[in-house]
């Protein structure tokens, strides 16, 4: 997975490679997405449904949050793994 920001707007395209184009966008693993969103969901927290779509950081996420995400996405990379 590779990650992708302006600010505090970020994206999540699941490839090896750095991601500048649309066309490197649509040829990154959209399976892997699905696997890793749905985990997500599961778990509680609730990414962008598209791998297209931006995820957004805010205030209102404290630490506690933020812990609990990055717990929950890190079960949800192993599901998105296969």
């Amino acid at each position: 997975m590779t990650t992708t920001r302006v600010g505090a707007m970020f994206g999540l395209f699941f490839t090896d490679q750095k991601v500048e184009t649309y066309a490197q966008a649509t040829a990154c693993d959209i399976g892997a997405f699905n696997r890793f969103f749905h985990a997500m969901l599961e778990r509680g927290v609730f990414p962008a449904p598209s791998a297209y779509e931006a995820g957004f950081l805010s205030s209102a996420h404290d630490e506690a949050v933020i812990a609990a995400t990055v717990g929950a996405a890190r079960e949800a990379f192993k599901v998105a793994a296969g």
